[in-house]
């Protein structure tokens, strides 16, 4: 299926939920469809990368993959935070690999170094360079923001500003203090499937039953419709039989953590399944935060980040290493289960016969998401 035909497939897909059909299958598999969903949904406006607690002293980097681009984020000396190429301005080596500190990005290839602004700081061997001078080269930066304690990127030069991007973000989610949280956890795992698969299954109650029977189906009451938002992100709140970051057998055994003190009695019975596009999704919760951040491989295969965040008062607790265990007990099973879905519908996505399907009232998130989807790859 061409790209031409693909955007004339996605004319399908547009509100009201009760007549739209869902992203055309090639949407999730088509190679070529995936270079263009990247340059259009990565190479303009914003996508999240990670909290702001993990860059907490000068040095501190993270190393990521976003459509084939390596890009690598850093705390400088002055602690502002900085997103730059991670590829050597020599012979493209990628400099730096996966997270840590550092006192500068050194080439493993050819020994270039870099400091915290992408100056190059050390080219050994280059003096019969002619008109070679180190301090003209510095690695191609980009824009990075901050807000409520999420990191994100743009790799557009001028980028709208973050905050009218996510529009009433700020507002909808007030009440969990979002500032306030520290991470207490982050793993980091591929699925064979495509990124908007696994976003899609944490914003559904549909597979509820169907997934987790047993484990958190239960959980789960009816939830509200999806909220009415300004901004790039879609929202939906649900009540929950007791807390839905803890099995059953947890909270029957007192291993719950304090609840999130700045929460109304309504939002301490319920959780807020978030998705701000184009990859962060994230459950707030009575008493923490677990969210996940994608990032396209391929278009059948994903790297996802979990990170998982609790009041810092929670985490200074002497309990808190024996509880969360057990939260972070209940995410694992949740995605284990997740995940042999999420590769049997990626099999079916790729079939020759796979048709655009429809939304149920279970649902919202995943329409609204293919609706701003849709119109953002037909430009």
């Amino acid at each position: 299926m061409s790209v031409a035909h693909i955007k004339q497939a996605l004319n399908t897909v547009r509100h009201p939920l009760s007549s739209c059909l869902s992203l055309p299958p090639a949407c999730y598999h088509d190679q070529a469809w995936w270079r263009h969903e990247m340059k259009c949904l990565f190479g303009k406006g914003w996508f999240a990368v990670g909290r702001v607690d993990q860059w907490q002293a000068p040095g501190d980097f993270e190393a990521i993959n976003v459509a084939n681009i390596p890009l690598v984020i850093i705390m400088g000396k002055d602690h502002k935070l900085r997103a730059m190429s991670n590829t050597c301005l020599h012979r493209s080596s990628q400099i730096m690999s996966g997270s840590g500190n550092c006192r500068a990005m050194v080439c493993p290839f050819h020994g270039w170094s870099y400091d915290a602004t992408g100056q190059v700081i050390s080219a050994p061997r280059m003096e019969t360079a002619e008109c070679f001078s180190e301090n003209e080269h510095q690695l191609k930066p980009f824009n990075v923001a901050v807000q409520d304690g999420f990191v994100f990127l743009s790799l557009q030069d001028n980028p709208e500003p973050l905050h009218q991007w996510l529009g009433d973000f700020s507002d909808l989610h007030r009440a969990w203090s979002f500032n306030d949280l520290a991470t207490s956890r982050r793993r980091s795992f591929a699925v064979d499937c495509n990124w908007k698969l696994f976003i899609e299954v944490f914003n559904e109650y549909y597979h509820l039953p169907y997934v987790h029977p047993d484990s958190i189906g239960g959980l789960y009451s009816e939830p509200d419709a999806a909220d009415d938002v300004i901004g790039q992100y879609t929202s939906q709140f649900g009540r929950t039989s007791g807390n839905a970051a803890l099995l059953e057998v947890a909270q029957q055994q007192g291993r719950s953590l304090p609840v999130i003190k700045s929460l109304d009695e309504i939002r301490r019975k319920g959780t807020r399944y978030t998705w701000v596009y184009p990859n962060m999704t994230f459950a707030a919760s009575s008493d923490c935060l677990w969210m996940y951040h994608v990032y396209p491989l391929s278009g059948a295969s994903t790297r996802v980040v979990q990170t998982v965040c609790f009041p810092s008062a929670t985490i200074a607790r002497r309990d808190f290493k024996a509880k969360s265990a057990e939260y972070y007990k209940r995410f694992d099973l949740a995605i284990d289960e997740d995940i042999p879905a999420l590769e049997k519908q990626q099999t079916g996505m790729q079939s020759p016969y796979a048709v655009q399907g429809r939304f149920s009232a279970l649902e919202p998130s995943v329409g609204n998401f293919a609706c701003w989807y849709s119109e953002a790859t037909r430009k």
